[in-house]
Order: structure tokens, then sequence, then C-alpha cells
């Protein structure tokens, strides 16, 4: 375990707080649109050596504390025999969505087996980086997933779902726990293989009430978290006045979006320790802009418990230099 992470997950005091960032391998670097325009994205999260050079692209840049593997959150559909494929301005379509009750019944297969290639990956990083950076391996949360599989592609609303919850409440369930079934097996596979760190986006579980939340989403979540003995990171948006949701599901630190006020955050977890939480829309601003933003979120967040990121995944457009700005504050706060 890298040590300035698990200082921060411990709760100790540090001279800056460990940096790393969602989304930091992709879209915004030109070396990684080169990768890309000679691979489809299926073909290089599913290709270890591809994937491995474009996780540590942003560490060779830019020396996060954690470095994040190259994946995506729907791989998971393939134990479960959904198909599923990327448009361009559409995102990820899921190809046999859930079309009634009956196709919630779904049986997995052999999770390491079919997503080898994942743990070829975590490998692949731990040999590649120093004792102090941390490999984090994620997954995307039971909701989030039954979200997409049930509406065919992205949503503001994912209304499918949550119709299937008020008309099919137990078929609703049965696909929340294929979903969670897959995912203890997938973040084990993930663990097994070395990841430092497992982060859990149930990024769309804040459309759902808090007492639905409470009943169906989070005993999942704890089951999840439990499987495993990494430290981990739970991260859904739209949670600012529920976040004891997050704190209760066992994860050993809350995400936090940018819409959620840090100090106020701290007060309302008390030790629990935070991650975030910069709006990657600042990153647009001058870097010396961005800098300044950036040291605003470690003094609100404190000189403990805190792991430094944005409150999302960074923009595809955001300038180089202005991601840069970002990690250096990080590193010169300590000086």
């Amino acid at each position: 375990m890298a040590t300035r992470f698990a200082q921060a997950v411990e709760g100790a005091q540090l001279d800056r707080p460990p940096v790393w960032m969602m989304r930091q391998a992709g879209r915004y670097l030109p070396e990684y649109r080169e990768i890309r325009e000679e691979y489809s994205f299926l073909e290089a999260i599913s290709t270890p050596e591809i994937a491995a050079e474009i996780s540590l692209q942003p560490y060779e840049r830019f020396q996060p504390d954690g470095v994040v593997m190259y994946s995506d959150i729907l791989t998971v559909l393939e134990p479960l025999g959904f198909d599923y494929h990327l448009e361009s301005g559409v995102g990820p379509v899921v190809e046999n969505p859930v079309d009634s009750a009956a196709d919630t019944d779904r049986p997995h297969g052999d999770v390491r087996e079919e997503l080898w290639y994942v743990g070829e990956l975590i490998e692949r990083l731990t040999a590649a980086v120093d004792s102090s950076t941390a490999v984090l391996g994620f997954a995307g949360g039971p909701f989030t997933l039954s979200a997409y599989v049930c509406e065919g592609q992205s949503s503001r609303t994912f209304m499918s779902l949550r119709r299937l919850r008020a008309e099919q409440p137990a078929a609703f369930e049965r696909l929340l726990d294929a979903f969670t079934d897959v995912l203890i097996e997938y973040v084990e596979y993930q663990e097994d293989a070395g990841a430092d760190v497992i982060q859990l986006f149930d990024t769309y579980a804040g459309l759902l009430s808090p007492a639905d939340y409470r009943e169906f989403v989070l005993p999942r979540h704890q089951r999840i978290f439990e499987a495993v003995d990494v430290p981990t990171i739970v991260f859904a948006r739209n949670m600012g006045g529920n976040l004891d949701l997050l704190a209760d599901s066992g994860a050993d630190v809350v995400g936090l979006d940018w819409t959620v006020d840090v100090e106020t955050a701290r007060a309302e977890l008390g030790e629990t320790p935070v991650q975030g939480n910069l709006d990657p829309a600042l990153l647009y601003g001058e870097p010396s802009e961005v800098k300044a933003r950036t040291k605003d979120v470690i003094d609100a967040a404190g000189d403990h418990g805190h792991i430094l990121n944005l409150g999302h995944g960074v923009d595809r457009n955001t300038p180089v230099e202005n991601v840069a700005a970002f990690f250096e504050a990080a590193h010169e706060y300590a000086d």
C-alpha cells in the first residue's frame, strides 16, 4: 500500500494530501489520442499492454500519488451476457438491454476468465510504478450498472430502472443482486491482482430517494466493500445532505462531487476521510487560478483524512497545462 494514500486513509496529519484525478488516463492527453487512432476504445481496454501504456501516461507527466487503471465500469456487463459498444456523441450503448422482468434473471460467467485482461493490467501497473504510488482499481456500482442495462444508454433520469423499481420490485432487486454478485468477484479479483485501492462508482445512485437508497443500495454496497481488505472509496453524485448514507457503506473514504462544500462535509462526516472535490470546469481557467482554487480545496479539507481529486472526471477538452497546474498545486503545498 502506498504510504501517502495509506496515511490519508488512516487519517494521519500530512504536509499535503495524496492526489490523483478521476479519468486522469484518457482523452485530454495528446499521446492518448495518438494511441486511439490505432485502437478502438474496447480494443484498448482489453489489450493489457496498451491499457498499461495509457494508464501510465499521466503518471509520467504529472507524478500523481495514484495510477488508476485504464478501463471502464461496463466491463462487468460481459459476464452477465450483456453486449455493449460506444457510439460517438452518445456514449455507451447496451445492445441487448433489459426489456422485461424475465431479463433480470442473469446467471453470470467466470469473472476472472472473461475479464482476464483487467487482472493482467493491474499486474503490469504494479510492476511499473514505485512503491510510493498506489495502483487504483475501480468498478461501477450495482445501481448505476443496472440503470445502463435498463435504459440501454446514458440518461439524465434513468427512468427505466426507477420505473422497474415501482412496477416490478422483485425484478429490480434481482437485477441489483446480479450485479452485486459479479462486482464482489470483480473487486476480489482486482485485489488479488495487486490493486492497492478500489473505488466504487455508483454515480447515479443519488437519483434515488434517501429511503430507497438506504433500502436497496446501501446493503449491496456493504457486501461489496466487505469482500476486500484494501482501502476503498465510494463515489455517488448529488449526495449533498445525505453523505451519511455513503459513510454507512463501509467504504474507507467518501468521494465528494463538486456541489458539496468540503468543510461542511468534514463536519458532517467527522473522522471519515474524504476525497475530492474541485469542480472539473475550473480547470478551464488560467493555470494560476487553477492552482489557487486547488489550494482552497486543500485548505478547506484540512491536513488529515483527505485525498485530493476533482469532483468528477476531468473533461476531455481540458488544457493539459491546467491539469499540470492542478497536480503542481498539490505538490507545492508541502513546500
